[in-house]
């Protein structure tokens, strides 16, 4: 007699209930067209797997559940698209269904294993369809042999972990979407800690609008606002420098572009102390200084005949004196700013070598608003002309992340800027040199098209506008679009993701945060801070005091 215990015995025969139980067809193939084909499902079969203890099996036939198929000795799975009632068919529904991949088919016990994405062989009309189970479902998103991180389980799963290739994911840019509130700050921060902690001698730049984030990243990460950016106004190139300087339209701002591209290429000959730059441009990062950039301005005025007009020259004069005067400009126009910094710069920002904090926030809420794109501008230029100028030197790749995304690289053509032209080129071809783009936004139909087609990993959470939700049904490769419509009712910290950075498009419940290592983006409660009350006259003076200052 076997010694082994009753448990064992209990435990082998549930689980052989579970194998026979899944083993029942549900229906039948009823055309396969490609990728998405329809499926004759019978509601007597999925009625009693709908009380099965087994979580996946309990959703076997519902929109977003997945089936699978034999084709020979492999397993074709599918997902559920969409659900009709069969014409004349009492009983019966038709689910039109986007293959996805297959694997092989265990004998012992019937499950799929060696999952790989893609079809080889497609079903005939009239093969029988089966529920997928959750050991099933272990074996699609098991992980392979490539890197990973694990941000939360499996859709309805308790423990089947849904994980990101981060290869895949930062190779081919990522962009994270959903409506305001529904967890999209939180789940960045978490995506992120979990990359820190896999490399924490990564390369990562963030571009933080709110000032949310330094209080996520405090532990590991390093943080630059206003006070200890200090970004010098030289490292613009001359686009930038227009943004910033130039204030007239028309005609007239292309002769005030010709006015000061030859004074600034003249300004930085003479900075360029003593070094060896042979053929120097006004793009160059070469330090120069604004009193030499006003000297040689006003000189070129003074060359002017009695015809010529002298307005140019005094715009231009005009608006870089406002700036130096401007102290809310004094964290990139100082005059403690003119040294050659700019190695120590790149290695602050791009975190080079990283010292255990491998990411940095560069909070750009208190930069005032009319120069926050150019900052933008130069942050994101910088990132891609040092991946393209160390392409001889060891690799260091650089991840660069922008919050409100929509804000930078807006869809609308005619607001075109220095910031959305460097972001649009990062997207298209930033791989190549080694530089992955991560876009945040809540509005994706404002995101410029062609930017959020190169994301080749899509990070759904709820989205609320229809106009938004067709963006996205649009970028969403063709295996996906049966989750899409799952996307208005997803719950907080719930996404759908798809892609290059996962096997297959899954919807994950995202794992909890810890609270240190939340973004400050909490919702305030009117109802309980509307019953506290005192020390107002305080509050106001003290934030008068700030306002005038323009200090936060």
């Amino acid at each position: 007699m076997n010694d082994q215990p009753a448990s064992h015995f209990f435990a082998a025969a549930v689980a052989q209930a579970s194998v026979c139980a899944a083993a029942e067809p549900i229906g039948y193939v009823l055309e396969v067209a490609g990728a998405r084909s329809e499926m004759v499902l019978d509601l007597a079969a999925l009625t009693p797997l709908s009380q099965h203890a087994d979580p996946v099996l309990a959703t076997a036939g519902q929109v977003g559940g997945q089936i699978k198929v034999r084709v020979g000795s492999t397993w074709l799975l599918a997902s559920i698209r969409s659900l009709k009632l069969a014409p004349g068919g009492a009983g019966q529904v038709v689910a039109a269904v986007d293959f996805v991949g297959e694997g092989d088919e265990e004998q012992l016990t019937g499950r799929l294993y060696q999952f790989r994405r893609g079809v080889t062989r497609y079903p005939m009309p009239g093969s029988e369809v089966f529920p997928v189970t959750g050991d099933d479902l272990a074996q699609v998103y098991a992980a392979d042999e490539r890197a990973v991180v694990e941000v939360g389980h499996v859709y309805p799963t308790d423990n089947v972990r849904g994980a990101l290739y981060v290869d895949a994911m930062l190779g081919k840019h990522f962009a994270l979407l959903g409506s305001t509130g529904t967890g999209k700050s939180t789940s960045a921060a978490l995506i992120l800690h979990r990359i820190c902690a896999l490399a924490p001698q990564g390369h990562i730049v963030m571009i933080d609008p709110h000032g949310e984030y330094g209080a996520a990243f405090r532990g590991n990460g390093a943080l630059y606002d206003v006070n200890n950016l200090q970004m010098p106004y030289w490292l613009m190139n001359f686009e930038e420098h227009c943004e910033v300087l130039l204030t007239s339209s028309g005609a007239d701002r292309q002769v005030d572009a010709d006015i000061l591209a030859k004074c600034l290429l003249a300004a930085r000959a003479k900075g360029r102390l003593g070094q060896e730059i042979p053929k120097l441009t006004v793009d160059a990062p070469v330090p120069y200084l604004l009193s030499d950039l006003l000297q040689l301005i006003q000189q070129e005025m003074g060359k002017m005949d009695r015809a010529g007009s002298t307005a140019p020259y005094l715009r231009l004069k005009t608006k870089i004196e406002e700036i130096k005067a401007d102290p809310r400009f004094g964290f990139m126009f100082s005059g403690m700013l003119v040294a050659d910094t700019m190695a120590a710069f790149v290695s602050r920002i791009f975190r080079l070598p990283g010292d255990g904090k491998p990411i940095s926030i560069i909070d750009v809420s208190g930069v005032p608003s009319e120069i926050t794109a150019v900052v933008v501008a130069v942050l994101s230029r910088m990132v891609f002309d040092f991946a393209i100028w160390s392409r001889n030197e060891p690799q260091r790749p650089i991840l660069l992340v922008c919050e409100e995304a929509h804000r930078y690289v807006p869809s609308d053509r005619d607001r075109q800027s220095a910031v959305s032209r460097i972001l649009g080129r990062i997207a298209k071809e930033g791989r190549k040199y080694g530089v992955s783009l991560g876009l945040i936004t809540q509005r994706p139909s404002d995101l410029a098209e062609g930017v959020l087609s190169q994301c080749g990993t899509i990070i759904a959470m709820r989205l609320n506008n229809e106009r938004d939700q067709a963006f996205v049904r649009a970028a969403m490769p063709e295996g996906a679009r049966g989750f899409l419509d799952s996307i208005p009712a997803l719950r907080n910290r719930e996404c759908i993701i798809c892609g290059e950075g996962v096997s297959i498009p899954m919807r994950i419940a995202l794992d909890t945060l810890e609270p240190a290592k939340r973004p400050a983006s909490a919702d305030p409660s009117f109802t309980e801070l509307w019953r506290e009350s005192g020390d107002e006259d305080q509050i106001v003076q003290r934030t008068i005091q700030r306002w005038r200052a323009q200090g936060r």
